[in-house]
C-alpha cells in the first residue's frame, strides 16, 4: 500500500464520487479555501452564502491526486495562498 493512495471501501459514504478508482486520501478536500483548478460549482448555501460544491470533481481522488494536491498546498501558485473566496476559483 502506497502513502500516496488508498481506497476505504467499508466508509459509509463510499462511494462518494462516481469513478471506478477513488483515492479516500483527501476526503475532505485541503484545496477546498484555494483556487483549486478542481471542477467545481458555486451554489447557494442553506444560510444564503456561496459555497463550493466539489461533488463533481475527482481531482484529489485519482492517481496523480497526491501530487497535484501537494504541489498546490506548497505554494506552486501564489495566488492559490491568496484565495479564501470560492468565486475566485476556477468552477465549471
Amino acid at each position: 500500500m502506497s502513502y500516496k493512495f488508498f481506497e476505504n471501501k467499508t466508509c459509509e459514504y463510499y462511494p462518494c464520487h462516481k469513478a471506478e478508482r477513488i483515492n479516500c486520501l483527501f476526503c475532505f478536500c485541503p484545496l477546498y479555501s484555494l483556487s483549486c483548478g478542481g471542477n467545481y460549482k458555486i451554489i447557494d448555501g442553506s444560510n444564503g452564502g456561496k459555497i463550493k460544491d466539489c461533488s463533481g470533481c475527482l481531482l484529489p481522488h485519482t492517481d496523480g491526486g497526491y501530487e497535484y494536491v501537494v504541489g498546490r498546498l506548497k505554494g506552486d501558485n501564489e495566488n492559490d495562498r491568496k484565495t479564501s473566496d470560492p468565486e475566485r476559483g476556477q468552477g465549471a
